[in-house]
């Protein structure tokens, strides 16, 4: 098995773990001949080799990724890392104080679209939760 496989298998975990397996399905199910090297490189390097590293915890990994997609208005990618800071065990409150810090910072334009862009997600989830309890 060459390192680049090793890091794909690492990677795929990570972002099982953080993204949860139905989202990680849901993006290998667009996979094509054209995004396939792009998603493989993606679960690699971020996945496989940042996100793995020792240094930091999940937890924090995902504070420092929701900042840095807000800060450059990556909306779609800060939604998806909503979902798995929250996988991380980050709190809604904990949330909410890292978008008023992040307002201070990056601009209160920014966190507010955050916090909205947030409470879709937190809707989101609450109504999956709703519907698996209904069966």
């Amino acid at each position: 098995m060459t390192g680049r496989d090793e890091r794909l298998l690492r990677g795929e975990a990570m972002r099982r773990k953080v993204m949860s397996d139905a989202y990680v399905d849901s993006r290998q199910s667009g996979r094509n001949a054209f995004s396939g090297d792009l998603d493989d490189a993606i679960t690699a390097m971020a996945w496989g080799e940042i996100w793995t590293r020792p240094g930091l915890d999940p937890r924090t990994r995902s504070v420092i990724t929701l900042t840095v997609t807000a800060t450059r208005g990556q909306w779609d990618e800060f939604r998806i890392h909503v979902r798995g800071a929250l996988n991380n065990g980050l709190s809604v409150d904990e949330l909410k104080e890292a978008l008023l810090h992040m307002a201070i910072y990056a601009g209160f334009p920014t966190a507010r679209t955050g916090f909205k862009e947030a409470q879709v997600v937190i809707d989101t989830i609450a109504q999956e939760q709703q519907d698996a309890a209904k069966g």
